[in-house]
């Protein structure tokens, strides 16, 4: 890599099934691969350990949650990263005594566990009733200093939100992660929010001048509801942006796939540094943001 500061980013996209270990057996065999590759941070999708169970609103789907220590995905992906020399974030239904998180743990290439990120938006709509199991997080947007890069990691829904990857980068994010579940809506089959999931993190990508790794599922996932089935085809479209918003690799919508790219960070921060949308920022002319009406009270 010629003494640059590079890396080498990838992201996983394969269809789960409903048991646990053979979707961890899947995951483990992707992060083999693209370790082949060249892979230097390898993001395996949100959830992975099976169907993503928010179609349905059920009380037996809670049995899913295991607590943050001890738990047996976590270790594995620990013992993977560290013979491997990889970053892994693993996403996991975390049970906090009577709390629940959609959490992910990020591994650095020693194995060591750099901490826990909690999904600070949760969205509620049919087939997407993630209110349902999951409290909003409480850890703050954070990112961790990695042996490859300083990374910024948020879950799904949180990558609709400007303000989640800004936070990220402005706390030194040289590299933002996005694992994702997101596909058909049940309520309406002809909608396709594919390229507008794209787009808008496109933009987070190009508005911060950092790369952006988002992996999402593919496959159909049918879950028994109150209402009879319901059923979701994830649109997969994993992809790979550069810092202009630029896609470098990308996904179809059907196939298991692994995505690499590499960036050289140090010619990306030059970038950054020189574009100088950090520099311009005024923050004190930002306060409307604290608020969800868009009135600020007077002082």
């Amino acid at each position: 890599m010629d003494g640059r500061k590079a890396v080498v980013v990838s992201a996983l996209q394969f269809a789960c099934s409903d048991d646990v270990n053979t979707n961890v057996d899947k995951a483990e065999r992707l992060v083999r691969d693209a370790h082949q590759k060249g892979a230097n941070i390898i993001l395996i999708q949100e959830l992975f350990e099976g169907y993503y169970f928010c179609q349905a609103q059920r009380e037996d789907f809670f049995l899913r949650a295991k607590p943050y220590k001890g738990h047996p995905t976590i270790i594995r992906m620990q013992k993977l990263a560290k013979e491997l020399g990889v970053v892994i974030p693993v996403s996991f239904f975390e049970e906090a005594n009577n709390a629940h998180y959609n959490s992910i743990a990020i591994i650095d290439a020693d194995g060591t566990d750099l901490g826990l990120y909690r999904k600070s938006h949760i969205p509620d709509g049919p087939g997407y009733q993630e209110k349902f199991y999951f409290n909003p997080g409480d850890t703050g947007f954070k990112v961790f200093q990695t042996k490859f890069a300083k990374i910024g990691v948020a879950i799904c829904w949180d990558q609709w939100f400007p303000e989640a990857a800004r936070a990220m980068v402005l706390q030194g994010a040289e590299i933002l992660f996005y694992p994702t579940a997101i596909g058909s809506e049940p309520q309406d089959q002809g909608l396709d929010s594919s390229d507008h999931w794209k787009r808008v993190m496109q933009g987070h990508a190009g508005a911060n001048v950092v790369p952006l790794v988002a992996s999402n599922r593919i496959g159909k996932e049918i879950i028994k509801t109150e209402h009879g089935d319901s059923a979701i085809m994830f649109y997969g479209n994993s992809f790979i942006a550069g810092p202009t918003g630029e896609i470098v690799a990308s996904a179809n919508a059907v196939d298991e796939d692994i995505l690499v790219a590499e960036f050289d960070l140090d010619m990306i921060k030059l970038k950054r540094q020189s574009w100088g949308v950090f520099r311009d920022r005024r923050p004190e002319l930002y306060k409307v943001l604290l608020t969800l009406d868009g009135q600020i009270p007077p002082s």
